[in-house]
């Protein structure tokens, strides 16, 4: 196994088990030469480490993939986006290896629900909040959004116990109209000044990046974008009211 390798598989914790563990065992046994038996489909009962980076990237290319086919197509421009998101994280080597195990994963059917659960029971909710950012970022990589990626993604979040009001919060970072900065703050449109000051601290304290400081640099830069959103709505809506401070 090369270095590459070694540093894909060697930064993986609690993603080796479970049903996450299942689905990306097939490419670690072809990069390895171990037997893909070691890993079920069942859960862990142990307590988890902390999520290591590997463990994020790896439940993110399972997430990936399940929203990919959602519309039964395997655009160019999807895959391209996973590469050029997988390329500011790692070194050119790390990211053919990551395409991979994502190209082995796209081939697979696997439970989405028992995949998240995993995530659940081992991902804190900032990062599993990143997962939801993320995937709407790949659902608008080529220009035209399908209506079945979006469920897929509604389920998804509902399974990472992400409640209707941050989904709604994140989706509107993506998909904008007349509302939008208000969702984004998770407010109503007549909320008072004090309410709106309330509701940005509140969500600047949620999306902050120092949430996610332990998913290593390149993807707390990439979290800034949750951050930026909060900032500007805020932004627009004292402009919008004429608030001077």
């Amino acid at each position: 196994m090369n270095l590459g390798k070694k540093m894909l598989w060697g930064g993986l914790g609690w993603a080796l088990g479970g049903p996450i563990g299942a689905i990306i065992g097939y490419s670690f046994a072809s990069m390895s030469g171990q037997q893909t038996t070691n890993y079920s489909r069942g859960s862990h009962n142990r307590a988890y480490p902390k999520t290591q980076p590997g463990d994020f990237i790896v439940s993110l290319l399972v997430l990936f993939g399940a929203v990919m086919k959602a519309d039964k197509k395997m655009l160019k421009s999807e895959l391209d986006f996973v590469k050029q998101f997988l390329s500011k994280q790692f070194n050119k080597t790390q990211v053919q290896d990551f395409m991979t195990l994502f190209r082995d994963i796209i081939k697979q059917e696997y439970p989405i629900r028992d995949v998240c659960k995993q995530i659940v029971n081992s991902m804190d909710h900032p990062s599993r909040l990143e997962l939801l950012h993320i995937l709407f970022s790949l659902s608008k990589a080529d220009g035209d959004v399908h209506k079945n990626e979006i469920k897929v993604i509604q389920s998804i979040a509902g399974y990472l116990n992400i409640n209707q009001n941050d989904y709604n919060s994140i989706e509107a970072m993506f998909f904008r109209n007349t509302l939008s900065d208000y969702t984004i703050l998770e407010i109503k449109p007549n909320a008072s000044e004090i309410e709106l000051k309330k509701a940005y601290r509140k969500m600047a304290a949620k999306y902050h990046p120092d949430k996610v400081n332990h998913l290593g640099n390149d993807l707390r830069k990439l979290s800034e974008e949750k951050f930026k959103s909060v900032n500007e709505a805020y932004h627009n809506i004292k402009k919008e009211r004429e608030i001077s401070k």
